[in-house]
């Protein structure tokens, strides 16, 4: 698989991707009705570098990276990751979080966090996990999923030293 920046040319398989999951407002505290080019310029934002995974010349996922906050909290990454429903289950999302680790790295950043994972995505949060990333909060009731109601957000971190 290689992982490479995104480019302009991406953002049809990039939406492909972005626009099932916001549509299906499960895993994102993203709004269910974005706009296409609303959720691109977001994904795709000068503040971030996005990058997508690609197999046999098909975009299976894509991530952005960015500083977490600025000033004293900018050596702390955050990131946000989606993959294609056909892409389920194979590795996707681990190999682009590798990635991620290396290239934070790379950029001068310490750690990651992310700062909003939804309670009730679980293949998620034991990949995380696995990764090594630690449940450092939990925000009660901070997300309102479409079919379980109220339910917790979770605050993750991992050092990249």
């Amino acid at each position: 698989m290689l992982i490479r920046p995104a480019n302009a040319d991406d953002s049809v398989a990039i939406w492909s991707i972005l626009g099932p999951t916001i549509r299906a407002g499960e895993t994102y505290a993203l709004d269910p009705a974005m706009r296409e080019e609303d959720a691109l310029a977001y994904w795709l934002g000068s503040d971030r570098e996005t990058f997508v995974a690609e197999e046999d010349g098909e975009i299976l996922g894509t991530y952005y990276i960015r500083a977490n906050e600025a000033g004293g909290g900018s050596h702390v990454c955050n990131c946000g990751y989606m993959t294609s429903a056909a892409a389920s289950g194979r590795g996707v999302a681990r190999e682009m979080c590798e990635h991620s680790f290396e290239h934070a790295r790379t950029r001068g950043f310490r750690a990651m966090q992310f700062n909003f994972v939804v309670s009730t995505n679980q293949r998620a949060i034991r990949l995380w996990q696995l990764l090594g990333f630690a449940e450092v909060g939990r925000l009660p009731q901070a997300f309102h999923h479409p079919a379980q109601g109220y339910v917790d957000a979770l605050v993750l971190f991992r050092s990249l030293a």
